[in-house]
C-alpha cells in the first residue's frame, strides 16, 4: 500500500473503519444507486472523492473553509459531502427551493469559496455576488464550470494531511435569517478515529445488520437527517439507494427490490403511506426492513401504532436537531410508554429547565437542553454569538423544544417554544391538540396555530385538510369540536376551523406554522 492511500485503523469486529478504507478493502462493492438506477461502487466513488478533495485544495481551500451544495437527490451530492470530510473543510448544504436571495445569503454568510449547484438554481444568482470557483450539474450555464471537471487531472489517491471535516447546515429559522451550526467538535482531528466515534456504535443503535445493509434516501437529501444518516451508513459499508422524490407506493416498491434493511422518514411520509389502500400495501414484500428511522417533527400516536402493526417492531424515533442529539427510543419501548421520544442517548446529558435554569421534577414542562459530558458546548451559530450564549445554560444547549421527563426518566416532546400558544396565560401545545383531531376520519392532516385574539392574547386555530370524501365547512366543525370534548381540555379546544386542500411545508415535510400563522392571523 503506498504512503498516499489511507491509513488502515481496524475495528475489533469489523475491520476497516469508515467509508474511506471501506472503499479501498473492498472497491467492488455496492456504494450508491441513484434514482435513474445507475450503480457506483465504493471503489469508484473513493477515486473521485479523493479527485475533488484533491482539487479543493488546488484551489486554494484549507482547514475550516467552506464549500456550498445546492443539488438535486444524487450521488454528486455525497460525493462533495465525503470530499470535504477528509480535508477538514465544512460542507454547507443549501435547499435548492430557496429562492435566488436566500441562496445567496447562506452562501455569504457562510463564506463559501467553492460552489457545486444545479443548472437550475446556478442560473438564477448574479455572477458578480459568487465566490470565483463555481461547478454546475445537469446543464450549461454562463460563467460556471461543469462539475465533472472538478478534480480533472488529479490524482486518485488520499489526499496528506487528511483531517475531520464537518457540516454546517443552516437552521430553518422562524423569525430572521437562518443561522449556520458550526460545531466546536473533533477540531485538528484525523477522519477515521472520529468515523469510529460517531458511528461504530450505529448498527447497535438500531439494532440492524453490521455489514452489507442496504439504506433508502426517500427525502430531499439537502436536509440535515436523510444526508447525515446516508453519510452514516456509507461509513458502515452499507449500499445506499436514493430516489428522487418520495412516492408512497415507489418506496415500497424500491424495498422489495433493492432489500432495503433501512430508511429514513418523517411522520407525513408514515401519514401518506398509511393511506395507501390495503391492497397496495400487502403487495410488497417489506421483510428484509430492521429499521425505520423517524425524526423531524411529533409523530400522532394513532399514527405511529399503525405503522407498527404493519410493519412490526422496527420503528425507531429519535429528537434531535442540527445542533445536537437528545434521545432514542425502539418500537417496544414506544409501545411501553406511548408518545414518548425516549430516553437520553448514550454520552448524552438531557435536562429539563425552568426560565430561571432550574431543573424542573418529573411530569413537569420545561425547556430540554442537552450536550456531552466534559465537551463543553458543542456548537456555535455562525457570525450570531447573541444567538449562540441565547440558546446556552451553561455547558448545555436548546434549540427551544418544550417536554417533560416522566418518572422512568423517559423524554416526552411537547412542542417547539416558536410554535406554543398562550391563552388567556395558559401554555397551550399545539401538537396535543393536533394528535386529537387526526384521529377523526374525516381528517386527512391539520396543523393548529395560535392565532390574535384582543380578550385572550392569542385563541386555538385549528387548519384541516379533509379527506377527498369529507364534506368542509360549518357541520364539519361542529363534528370535530364533539370529537375534541372527548379528548382534550376545554381550554385546548380550537374555538375555530379553517378548511385548506393542502399545507405549506419543506420537502422533508416540516409544516411550515410560520407561514399559516402569517395566512391567517388577521
Amino acid at each position: 500500500m503506498s504512503s498516499t492511500t489511507h491509513p488502515t485503523t481496524t475495528h475489533p469486529t469489523t475491520g476497516p473503519v469508515g467509508f474511506y478504507q471501506i472503499a479501498e478493502a473492498d472497491p467492488g462493492r455496492p456504494g450508491i444507486i441513484d434514482p435513474d438506477g445507475s450503480t457506483l461502487t465504493y471503489g469508484e466513488l473513493l477515486a473521485r472523492v479523493n479527485r475533488v478533495s484533491r482539487a479543493l485544495r488546488t484551489h486554494g481551500l484549507g482547514d475550516g473553509d467552506s464549500v456550498a451544495v445546492a443539488l438535486h437527490n444524487g450521488h454528486e451530492y455525497l460525493e462533495v459531502m465525503l470530499a470535504t470530510a477528509q480535508v477538514g473543510m465544512y460542507f454547507v448544504p443549501v435547499n435548492w427551493r430557496l429562492t435566488p436571495a436566500e441562496m445567496l445569503y447562506i452562501i455569504k454568510d457562510s463564506g463559501a469559496k467553492l460552489l457545486v449547484m444545479d443548472a437550475e438554481q446556478a442560473a438564477t444568482l448574479p455572477l458578480e455576488s459568487l465566490p470565483e470557483h463555481r461547478y454546475v450539474i445537469g446543464g450549461e450555464v454562463p460563467g460556471w464550470l461543469p462539475y465533472p471537471e472538478l478534480g480533472e487531472g488529479e490524482s486518485s489517491d488520499a489526499p496528506p494531511e487528511r483531517r475531520f471535516g464537518g457540516s454546517m447546515g443552516y437552521t430553518s429559522g422562524t423569525t430572521g435569517n437562518p443561522k449556520g451550526v458550526r460545531s466546536l467538535l473533533y477540531p485538528d482531528a484525523e477522519p477515521e478515529p472520529v468515523l469510529g466515534a460517531l458511528y461504530g456504535g450505529l448498527c447497535a443503535r438500531y439494532e440492524v445488520t453490521m455489514d452489507k445493509g442496504v439504506h433508502l434516501v426517500c427525502s430531499p437529501i439537502y436536509h440535515a437527517a436523510p444526508s447525515g444518516h446516508a453519510f452514516a451508513f456509507l461509513q458502515l459499508g452499507h449500499t445506499v439507494v436514493i430516489q428522487g422524490k418520495f412516492d408512497p407506493e415507489g418506496v415500497l416498491a424500491a424495498i422489495e427490490k433493492h432489500r432495503i434493511t433501512t430508511v429514513h422518514m418523517v411522520p407525513t411520509h408514515f401519514h401518506r403511506m398509511l393511506r395507501l389502500p390495503q391492497e397496495v400495501r400487502e403487495k410488497y414484500d417489506l421483510s428484509s426492513l430492521e429499521a425505520v428511522i423517524h425524526a423531524g417533527a411529533p409523530c400522532p400516536v394513532p399514527i405511529k401504532q399503525q405503522m407498527i402493526e404493519w410493519l412490526g417492531p422496527v420503528v425507531w424515533e429519535y429528537l434531535a436537531s442540527t445542533e445536537g442529539g437528545v434521545s432514542l427510543v425502539g418500537s417496544e419501548e414506544w409501545l411501553r410508554k406511548p408518545g414518548t421520544v425516549g430516553r437520553p442517548t448514550p454520552n448524552t446529558i438531557v435536562k429539563i429547565l425552568d426560565e430561571d435554569g432550574n431543573e424542573v421534577p418529573p411530569g413537569t414542562a420545561g425547556v430540554i437542553y442537552f450536550g456531552i459530558p466534559g465537551a463543553g458546548p458543542t456548537f456555535e451559530y455562525n457570525n450570531d454569538p447573541a444567538k449562540t450564549a441565547a440558546s446556552r445554560r451553561g455547558d448545555l444547549s436548546t434549540v427551544g423544544d418544550y417536554g417533560y421527563f416522566d418518572e422512568d426518566g423517559y423524554v416526552f416532546l411537547l412542542d417547539r417554544r416558536t410554535d406554543l400558544i398562550i391563552s388567556g396565560g395558559v401554555n397551550i401545545y399545539p401538537a396535543e391538540i393536533e394528535q386529537a383531531l387526526i384521529t377523526h376520519p374525516a381528517v386527512a392532516d391539520v396543523a393548529v396555530i395560535g392565532v390574535p385574539d384582543p380578550d385572550w392574547g392569542q385563541s386555538v386555530l385549528a387548519v384541516v385538510q379533509p379527506t377527498e370524501d369529507a364534506v368542509p365547512g360549518d357541520e364539519l366543525a361542529a363534528d370535530l369540536r364533539a370529537h375534541c370534548a372527548g379528548l382534550l381540555a376545554s381550554f385546548k379546544i380550537p374555538r375555530r376551523y379553517e378548511f385548506r386542500e393542502d399545507f405549506p411545508r419543506t420537502e422533508t415535510g416540516k409544516l411550515q406554522r410560520r407561514k399559516l400563522r402569517d395566512l391567517y392571523a388577521g
